[in-house]
């Protein structure tokens, strides 16, 4: 065992001074001698094929190493199928690859690449090509495609059915005292990290170094290798830093086997990197969507019955869907429930994954018809959610791995000052403000990887241990995290443990999706970790010459280093000199609970938010909000509060802000540029508080860690939302909510 204490510790970042320096080298920058730069060329119409592009003019300016197009861009030898990179299998951001041939899917796909020996002249190459186009009329937006939807088998990348259902939901709903019946619309969001996704790729012979903007090294492996066609062995790839991802670089869409097809034809490194406009049309986004709720209730306020419908546009060559219905299916106890996902192909890429994906949106809609709900009661917002409150899960009545909801309303609400609320809407005044609080809950589920997940520990004879595993960083804070683990696990001060991630050639971990990375990094660190103790103090125990020797090694207890067993001691550092052994190594896997797990397993919270409303211009200004979380145990508090803060500040923009739209006439997007794609900025935010819950946890993995990256934004536009009615009494069912809809 090991009286260690590094879990749990404020620690700040272990990665912030290269950060801040400037040492940090991302994707983008790493410099290769004889780099060439690649600019890729997107098409004007999303409808339609390419009938011809001239590159003579492009081909004669100084510095141009060549242009490829659909004419002679070599073939790619597979592209695999649309599995999320949680699966440890290959992950391309859809089953399309362009520049294959002549046809024009949607407005961006990529139809041309130019290199050059820099930047710019390949940027000014590109704008010579002449492009000429056969236009057919496009297909891009829910009412254009309305009539064409369909109830796909499965959503998401084949993970999810595209209806579900439990009871008999028309008996629940007939049967009901109160029904509350809304429709709401999303606008698109697009995904816009500080940085933007970049691939840099170099040959040496016949082997590809790739460094990759990416949530998972290994996910980019496996998918470039089975698009050229070449063995898993034959690829490197290198992520030591990621500037923001949030579900952009969780898929690995076409730029990256791009980068590498195009630096294999010049016979020189190539550096890819997408605009600021390109990544509004290259890695997908989250999709314009109307949903349609129902609830039944009694009197009493339980409910009967739930209808969740949802409708949303997906390409030509995937089904597609955010899963919005999840955690609405599951969150309270309704004995009849269905959730039906209808689809209809239109000009756009495949849609991706982006932070909280589907239950940001999907909770927005409940939580928004809970809160009518309880006002056409009169039944306070939280004991109605209690009222609804299960230990089970409602689908398969297995019970949660682990809860705390109940502890997240209670401190959520005394934090917030919660207590002696008037529920009448327009009561409460500050000048020409008016001043509406509200609430919703919070549930994420949590998903572990299919595969297992592999680290590995070495500890030296100088006294320092590092701990390896591929995974990259993309500004969570793994790294710091994953110190900590390390150094919980082995028994010694953070200070003389090193994590060393973001690389193939480390032990193998899927890609950091779906708030899972938290929990599976730190199952398989812990592993290697105390593996590596372990073997550590079975030599201790089973050397005649050391002071541990025919120890228990069940007593034996370590701190700093030192193994103690009763009144003898001997460091890990004496133990390895004795013995002229310069490092002793261990590696350590997890294996994820199956499918078939006794439990149900999500992360629970409660969203707070009080706004401040202008009725004659319609502004609306969050003041505060409050976030109670639940996500099992507490790794380090520091790196949480700041990844709930950001989904919290996200759930912001999304409720007041981010939007975009496409033309019905052109199908492209309205909004390419940070100039007209409104995102939530400092003078936005209002002060946010975090409350951390930890709940015990012994199913979800080895530390009972759940993963606090999505769960902080899942209720927060809802509570916003309802504060907007408290403060005004008008029920805004859209995201964004803007000033013409106040006024």
């Amino acid at each position: 065992m090991t009286t260690a204490a590094a879990i749990g510790q404020p620690l700040s970042r272990v990665d912030g001074r290269p950060k801040v320096t400037g040492a940090a080298r991302y994707s983008a920058e790493i410099p290769i001698p004889g780099m060439t730069y690649a600019c890729l060329v997107g098409s004007r119409i999303a409808s339609g094929r390419v009938t011809g592009i001239e590159t003579e003019s492009a081909l004669a300016e100084e510095g141009v190493v060549a242009v490829l197009t659909h004419r002679n861009l070599p073939r790619i030898a597979e592209q695999p199928p649309l599995i999320p990179s949680l699966a440890g299998t290959a992950a391309p951001g859809q089953t399309f690859f362009p520049m294959q041939d002549d046809t024009v899917h949607y407005a961006g796909q990529h139809i041309a690449i130019v290199i050059a020996d820099t930047w710019e002249r390949a940027q000014h190459a590109a704008s010579l090509l002449r492009v000429s186009y056969e236009e057919t009329a496009p297909l891009t937006t829910l009412n254009q495609g309305r009539g064409d939807a369909y109830v796909p088998e499965h959503i998401f990348g084949g993970w999810l059915p595209g209806r579900v259902e439990r009871g008999d939901v028309d008996a629940g709903l007939a049967q009901a005292d109160v029904r509350v019946e809304a429709t709401f619309t999303y606008a698109a969001n697009n995904h816009n990290p500080i940085e933007p996704a970049c691939t840099t790729a170099e040959w040496q012979g016949d082997e590809l170094l790739l460094y990759d903007s990416t949530q998972g090294v290994n996910a980019t492996q496996i998918t470039v290798a089975r698009q050229l066609g070449i063995p898993l062995s034959k690829i490197r790839v290198i992520s030591h830093f990621v500037g923001g991802s949030f579900g952009s670089k969780a898929m690995i869409h076409d730029h990256v086997a791009l980068a590498a097809m195009a630096a294999r034809e010049v016979g020189r490194p190539v550096k890819l990197s997408l605009t600021r406009e390109q990544m509004f049309t290259s890695v997908g986004h989250r999709e314009e969507q109307e949903q349609q709720i129902v609830l039944g209730a009694t009197r009493e306020g339980r409910l009967t019955g739930i209808r969740h419908l949802k409708l949303s546009p997906t390409s030509h060559f995937d089904d597609w869907a955010e899963p919005s219905i999840g955690v609405s299916s599951e969150i309270y106890a309704c004995p009849n429930f269905q959730g039906v996902y209808r689809i209809f192909r239109a000009n756009t890429m495949t849609p991706t994954f982006m932070r909280a994906p589907g239950e940001a949106s999907g909770m927005f809609a409940l939580e928004c018809a809970m809160d009518e709900l309880a006002h056409e009661l009169g039944v306070e917002p939280i004991e109605l959610r209690l009222r609804n409150y299960t230990d089970v899960s409602p689908m398969t009545g297995n019970p949660w791995s682990s809860s705390g909801l109940r502890e997240c309303y209670q401190r959520g609400a005394a934090r917030f000052g919660w207590e002696g609320r008037d529920p009448r809407p327009g009561m409460r005044r500050d000048g020409n403000w008016l001043i509406g609080t509200g609430m919703a809950s919070a549930g994420y589920p949590v998903a572990p990887p299919a595969n297992p997940q592999r680290a590995r520990a070495r500890f030296y004879a100088d006294g320092t241990a590092v701990v390896q595993a591929a995974t990259p960083d993309f500004g969570t804070g793994v790294a710091t995290v994953m110190t900590q683990v390390a150094a919980d696990g082995l028994g010694m001060a953070v200070d003389r443990c090193r994590f060393e991630n973001g690389d193939t050639d480390l032990p193998n971990i899927a890609a950091a999706v779906g708030s899972a990375g938290a929990g599976m990094i730190s199952a398989a660190v812990h592993s290697a970790a105390t593996a590596l103790r372990n073997q550590l103090i079975a030599k201790a125990v089973a050397d005649p010459n050391g002071p541990l020797y025919g120890a228990n090694p069940v007593d034996v207890v370590v701190q700093d280093g030192v193994m103690t067993a009763g009144t003898a001691s001997e460091s890990y550092v004496e133990l390895l000199r004795r013995n002229f052994q310069p490092d002793a190594e261990a590696s350590g896997a997890w294996k994820p609970p199956g499918g078939d797990s006794e439990y149900a397993m999500m992360t629970f919270g409660a969203q707070f938010a009080e706004v401040a409303v202008d009725p004659e211009l319609g502004l609306v200004r969050v003041r505060r909000m409050t976030g109670a979380f639940a996500p099992g145990r507490i790794l380090n508090p520091k790196t949480a509060r700041s990844q709930l803060m950001g989904g919290m500040l996200w759930g912001l923009g999304q409720a007041l802000l981010e939007a975009n739209h496409t033309d019905p006439r052109t199908g492209r997007w309205a909004n390419t540029s940070l100039g007209e794609y409104l995102v939530a900025v400092n003078a936005d935010a209002p002060d946010v508080d975090v409350e951390l819950i930890e709940v015990e946890d012994s199913v979800v993995n080895p530390l009972g860690v759940k993963g606090v990256g999505e769960i902080g934004q899942v209720g927060a536009a809802a509570a916003i939302a309802n504060a907007v009615w408290h403060a005004t009494g008008r029920r805004i069912h859209k995201m964004p909510i803007t000033i013409e809809d106040l006024l």
